[in-house]
């Protein structure tokens, strides 16, 4: 890892032990350069572990008379160091009318929503999800661990103490801003990277990125899918395209033709989309 830019960074001994009696961490930072690096980092540990035990065994002048017990070695899936920031920003006058709303309302609608979700927990949960929506796609696309990714970035969410939103957004000087910083510990090599061909294609689709390209492109999916969510949620409703999706799942699962799918998409736009209804939809409509 030394050879490909990467290696231990820093290494710092904390003491935990007004949380738990006698409780040390050996708290060790690692690069990883392109890999994701869990199973190195978790090997290294193990390692440094096995043998700071021997060496306490064989000279007990460093505990001065005391013992050593190592409880686990193991990584942590929050780097609150590692962070992307994607941001975004266009002129409050080239927001496209919603509703009736001049462009500045319309921004301000979205500064407002965001701020609802940065003060209240039950909105920021589903909020932050929304985000991950993005995050996680690319993550699975590109062989990386979802779950890790997930775990470290809600943790960051709630790292003042409260769970809050992961995105901001404001106007300055009639300039509409919108950004995401977010935790990413991810790879390009190593693992799936190079073994499932799905995930292989995916990477030459992106061109190939290095890790820190990569967690551009996951930050900016993320940003974006959060601003589709907000844009429906403060317009039409989340349903409207919730709805049609349900629908199109419902025609797939009663294999309805190509012709009824563009007839009924029409129709239940202004109908309850159910499924009893596309059922009878379907009987009265089997061209």
């Amino acid at each position: 890892m030394v050879r490909r830019g990467g290696g231990i960074q820093n290494i710092e001994l904390i003491d935990k032990s007004e949380l738990i009696p006698d409780y040390f961490q050996l708290h060790i930072q690692f690069k990883t350069a392109d890999a994701m690096g869990a199973n190195f980092i978790n090997s290294c540990l193990e390692s440094i572990a096995s043998k700071l035990e021997k060496l306490v065994q064989k000279d007990s002048e460093y505990l001065r008379g005391g013992e050593i017990e190592i409880i686990m070695s193991i990584l942590s899936n929050y780097a609150p160091e590692c962070l992307v920031r994607a941001a975004v920003h266009c002129p409050v006058s080239d927001f496209i009318p919603e509703k009736g709303w001049a462009g500045n309302v319309f921004a301000k609608k979205i500064i407002q929503a965001i701020e609802i979700a940065k003060k209240e927990p039950y909105r920021a949960v589903t909020h932050n999800k929304g985000i991950m929506n993005g995050v996680d796609a690319v993550a699975l696309a590109t062989g990386n661990d979802f779950r890790a990714i997930e775990a470290g970035v809600h943790s960051y969410a709630s790292k003042e103490g409260k769970y809050t939103s992961l995105s901001n957004a404001f106007i300055k000087d009639d300039i509409f801003h919108m950004e995401l910083l977010i935790p990413l510990a991810l790879g390009t090599v190593g693992g799936l990277t190079r073994l499932h061909p799905m995930v292989k294609w995916n990477l030459e689709l992106l061109g190939n990125p290095d890790a820190k390209t990569l967690m551009k492109i996951i930050a900016v999916a993320g940003l974006a899918q959060n601003f589709a969510a907000l844009r429906s949620l403060v317009t039409s409703g989340i349903q409207k395209g919730h709805m049609k999706m349900h629908l199109l799942n419902i025609l797939n699962q009663m294999g309805a033709s190509k012709n009824q799918k563009e007839a009924a998409i029409i129709h239940f736009k202004k109908n309850i989309v159910s499924v009893k209804a596309v059922g009878q939809f379907l009987k009265k409509n089997s061209f």
